[in-house]
């Protein structure tokens, strides 16, 4: 049963139990359903109360129902709705913790809303691409004004039950110490005789000349909405419930939703939803498996990498020693962290006391026996196989048995990282993206020997660091750098052929990434990528790269760090400007290898650096180093910028087609550098049978 039903008295007291935040699945709106029915149908009944059980008044929609024939099965959400309102006796909804989405819209459908203090309240669809579809752009305007629940819908942020205070929305907020079914039971015995029953939907919005306010805010969103067309939509049908009757508004919520729910930008959305959920899962690891506890931490070298894993920590409130080789780099790395929370604090974003904590929970050694009692370590030194040899070796020597060792390389061996030591089923890759303490993504690095329980009790850390974690196989550069090598690949490329920085920037950019790849380089730093191709020349040697990376290198130019890279830069700007001297050896270099330049469409530079991406993804796929393609779209939309509004580079491939994919693949493949474009068989079959990389 996922709706329990009890009589207390004469009023009938029906419990949403769905866990974990009790969505409103299609066993539990039957079951309320039958409850309304049942109260209605008991002469003893005087009034019904509709409350959550566990940690949640409702969530809303289940999200195990999303895209299944069981969303739209009846009794659909609308029907719930609509004998919760159309009930002859009062319906009481009784708020606590959680009351989102549908869940908010059931409770507008009832007659009284009473709640405890502290509740998260919130219509958050538009953060799936969508707008509240179940009458919540109709009913909040009239108990909360038109303004307030403009902001709450087009933002999807949550507000405390406490803030609507002075609003129609609850007819009560109790005290924080009340117990809350006896006082809503209570309410429900005051409020039993009181006719008519108030239904929000006969409520009026007033809002003194809202034409000019409807615009003004239609305006403000399309200029903060960029490719998104949810929010604007948002504001349409929001204007609904001034500008026509309800039954009509509803109406027109009910149209305005389905068109969204079919947009690109939706579906990608809501691949990005459930793909991090899915993200967690791991097929051989249960959800019961035990972790280790991580109440200290440790980190190898005081950087800019490894300043910003240790705040990471430090953030979720777990001491961190920092490990460094000299006074003079200890010092400067722990300054460079207090700094951070200095700049956070000026911002308003920290106060005093969070700053005082934080710093207090960093300390610093030159002494490996002083880290001997962590119970992780994470390792954030150069990348270099030898560096990390003497560094994991000391590691086994000193860590008290038990402690998890943690690499942060980015694409080096973590099979033969963890067999520097005598554990290595207490080994790890842990892949922090720069900069570490805001990058959301974690690149779990499972190795052939990594416990089960380390790699449970690592995916539990990433999510108290507020991490997504992804886990990747062992391979160079793992998932992300792996693609982003082919991606760059491309990039350089292009310049031979007839680009400069500029525009290729420019074209991926307007596709939707955060950064086009020379103004990635420079922020990341150029010396890096030329200090791995060094070993790729030495490793792989089949493997062609463009020469003008190297030659950037070779003039200094290592980015933002030396003011030059791809682009020139200027003291305390960050902004890249136009390089006359890069250009000029770009195009001699062109003219060097005897390649005539060419004009090249951005149609052409996306496409080649997009599916460069898919098919390497798909090698990734096929070679198990991924489990699941939404993973490797996940890596994507929280490491590397990739537009979240086309779902991550497979789930983009999808969106387009395999077929056009290899169709554009084919094409490229007759030209330069022709035996980059080699399709992987996965992507072929897939193709062939009409499938995608996420079907």
């Amino acid at each position: 049963m996922s709706a329990e039903y009890l009589v207390n008295g004469s009023v009938a007291v029906i419990t949403l139990n769905n866990p974990p935040v009790n969505g409103l699945g299609l066993e539990t709106r039957t079951a309320a359903v039958a409850g309304i029915r049942r109260a209605l149908a008991d002469d003893a009944v005087k009034a019904i109360v509709i409350t959550g059980a566990g940690k949640a008044f409702s969530g809303g929609a289940d999200i195990k129902e999303f895209n299944s024939p069981k969303a739209l099965t009846e009794p659909s959400l609308h029907s719930l709705i609509q004998v919760a309102e159309s009930s002859t006796k009062p319906v009481i909804a009784a708020i606590h913790t959680v009351c989102m989405g549908g869940g908010l819209e059931l409770a507008l459908g009832c007659n009284y809303r009473v709640a405890m203090p502290g509740a998260q309240i919130a219509l958050p669809e538009v953060k799936l691409g969508l707008l509240p579809g179940a009458g919540g752009t109709q009913r909040l305007p009239r108990v909360v004004g038109l303004e307030m629940a403009l902001n709450m819908i087009v933002s999807g942020t949550p507000v405390l039950s406490e803030k609507f205070a002075g609003t129609a929305l609850f007819d009560e907020v109790f005290a924080s110490d009340a117990n809350l079914i006896d006082s809503a039971v209570a309410f429900a015995s005051k409020v039993a005789d009181v006719r008519p029953l108030p239904r929000v939907r006969d409520r009026k919005v007033n809002y003194p000349n809202h034409e000019a306010f409807l615009q003004f805010s239609r305006n403000t969103v399309k200029a903060m909405s960029g490719a998104f067309p949810a929010p604007l939509e948002c504001v349409d049908t929001v204007a609904a419930s001034v500008t026509k009757k309800f039954e009509d508004g509803i109406k027109f919520e009910r149209e305005r939703f389905l068109h969204l729910i079919q947009t690109p930008e939706s579906k990608s959305l809501r691949h990005a939803f459930f793909a991090e959920r899915l993200a967690s899962k791991i097929p051989d690891v249960p959800a019961d498996t035990p972790t280790r506890d991580i109440k200290q931490a440790a980190i190898i070298g005081a950087g800019t990498m490894g300043g910003g894993i240790a705040m990471n920590f430090v953030n979720a409130g777990i001491p961190v020693i920092l490990l460094e080789t000299k006074q003079e780099a200890l010092d400067k790395g722990i300054a460079t962290i207090r700094k951070n929370y200095e700049n956070t604090m000026k911002k308003g974003k920290l106060t005093q006391e969070k700053f005082e904590q934080r710093v207090g929970l960093i300390s610093g050694t030159l002494n490996y026996a002083d880290i001997a009692q962590a119970d992780i370590v994470v390792e954030a030194v150069f990348e270099d196989m030898g560096v990390k040899e003497s560094v994991f070796k000391q590691l086994d020597a000193v860590m008290k048995p038990g402690a998890i060792l943690a690499s942060n390389t980015s694409t080096l061996d973590v099979n033969k990282i963890a067999d520097f030591t005598s554990r290595p089923q207490d080994v790890v890759g842990t892949h922090f993206f720069s900069p570490a303490n805001v990058m959301k993504l974690l690149e779990i690095v499972r190795g052939a020997k990594t416990g089960k329980d380390v790699l449970a009790t690592t995916l539990a850390l990433s999510k108290k660091l507020r991490k997504t974690g992804v886990v990747s196989g062992v391979c160079d550069g793992f998932i992300g750098n792996r693609m982003i090598e082919q991606y760059s690949r491309q990039a350089g490329f292009l310049l031979e052929e007839g680009c400069l920085p500029e525009q290729v920037d420019k074209a991926v950019e307007k596709f939707g990434f955060a950064m086009g790849p020379f103004r990635m380089g420079d922020l990341a730093g150029n010396d890096i990528g030329w200090y791995i191709r060094k070993r790729r020349y030495v490793e792989s040697p089949e493997i062609t790269y463009s020469k003008t990376a190297d030659l950037l290198c070779e003039m200094g130019r290592y980015g933002q760090k030396t003011s030059a890279g791809w682009y020139d830069y200027k003291a305390g700007d960050r902004k890249a400007y136009a390089s006359q001297d890069v250009n000029d050896m770009i195009v001699k270099h062109s003219a060097d290898i005897g390649v005539e330049r060419r004009k090249i469409s951005d149609e052409e530079i996306v496409e080649r650096l997009v599916y460069s991406l898919v098919n390497e993804g798909a090698l990734i796929l096929e070679e198990g180093i991924a489990m699941r393609a939404s993973d490797i779209d996940m890596v994507y939309l929280t490491g590397y910028g990739f537009p979240v509004f086309r779902g991550g580079p497979m789930f983009y491939a999808d969106t387009v087609g395999l077929a056009n994919v290899l169709m554009a693949m084919e094409k490229y493949a007759k030209g330069r550098h022709g035996d980059a474009w080699k399709p992987a068989p996965l992507m072929v079959r897939l193709a062939a049978e009409g499938k995608g990389f996420n079907s």
